[in-house]
């Protein structure tokens, strides 16, 4: 099965998955706003509403898929807001989160609501950074076996080339791209391997932007499905926004509250902007890679555009002069 074999994945069959656990669908079975893979949420008369996640197929494997259920049971013993799967009987008669069915993997989740998460309102910050300091408190008492980590070949190196081998950036624009595009992926690389020694590499949510985060009476996290090993910061930075002065009272507002407890390691500030850089660029390869997705182009239509290319190189040289920039810092009490 294809990475791009969703097409196959029909209501008669995701039904008929869901009832291979004995689930019956009494309403419902609406597309919730999901690309990497297919979510529905359905109502049933016995366990109320539930969110079915199918998996993109070849994306991981059944052990690293395994590994994410087992992060989010641990954390949910500890009483964290993370939504784990619910776990049912299989074909093999055991009680299982992760199912398969006519090539499709499978889990089902209870289905909770809540608002955007407010990147500008430090309130909220001041939560997120308790809660994460919570979460990296557990996560670093043991690591990964299965999942990836935060690293340069993944994020700039493989991501550069599937950059090179796409015919949607424009011809006439490509010499202008990757002018920009190398400079920055040398210095990032450069910055995040110089830091990254000094740094333990933990398990991470690992995509904690707001959009990832429902807030509902506090913030609570759905699924872990991008979780790896890597830097305390990368589950930290993505909720900084604005100028300079912005940034530093919000990151100086999550870091006293994540200290509450577990304590950070200010040199990971350093790598807040090769993260950044390697996020933006792993962000348009990843674009590249699942525009056979039929989804993809009805979702990010701007994508194949020339404005939103040269709005990327812009970008670029932002970032490069980030780059260049001296680390954001922690006042000093």
């Amino acid at each position: 099965m294809s990475d791009f074999s969703f097409e196959h994945l029909t209501p008669a069959l995701i039904l008929d998955a869901i009832e291979s656990l004995e689930i019956y669908v009494t309403s419902g079975l609406l597309a919730l706003n999901s690309y990497e893979n297919r979510v529905y949420q359905f109502n049933t008369e016995e366990h109320g509403r539930m969110v079915a996640k199918f998996y993109r197929p070849a994306r991981w494997t059944n052990e690293q898929i395994q590994e994410e259920h087992d992060f989010a049971f641990e954390l949910q013993s500890l009483e964290l807001p993370i939504v784990a799967p619910s776990q049912f009987n299989g074909v093999n008669q055991s009680l299982n989160s992760l199912h398969e069915y006519k090539g499709y993997r499978f889990a089902l989740f209870p289905s909770v609501g809540g608002r955007e998460f407010e990147v500008d309102n430090l309130d909220q910050l001041e939560w997120m950074g308790r809660l994460i300091g919570r979460i990296h408190a557990s996560s670093a008492k043991k690591p990964f076996k299965c999942r990836p980590s935060v690293n340069a070949q993944d994020y700039l190196h493989a991501s550069a080339e599937v950059l090179e081998q796409s015919d949607l950036l424009p011809f006439q624009l490509k010499t202008a791209f990757f002018a920009i595009l190398n400079p920055v992926i040398k210095q990032a690389q450069k910055q995040f391997e110089e830091h990254i020694q000094s740094v333990e590499m933990i398990r991470l949510h690992g995509d904690c932007h707001p959009g990832n985060i429902l807030w509902r009476d506090g913030p609570s996290f759905v699924d872990l499905d991008d979780c790896r090993s890597g830097p305390a910061i990368q589950d930290l930075w993505m909720m900084l926004s604005g100028d300079y002065m912005q940034q530093q009272l919000q990151l100086e507002t999550l870091i006293e509250a994540y200290e509450e407890f577990n304590t950070f390691n200010t040199s990971e500030l350093n790598l807040i902007e090769p993260l950044r850089a390697m996020r933006m660029v792993h962000y348009m390869a990843w674009l590249c890679r699942r525009w056979q997705d039929p989804a993809f182009p009805r979702a990010f239509p701007w994508f194949a555009e020339e404005k939103y290319w040269e709005n990327q190189i812009l970008a670029l040289k932002e970032q490069l002069s980030d780059l260049q920039q001296p680390a954001l810092k922690l006042t000093p009490y």
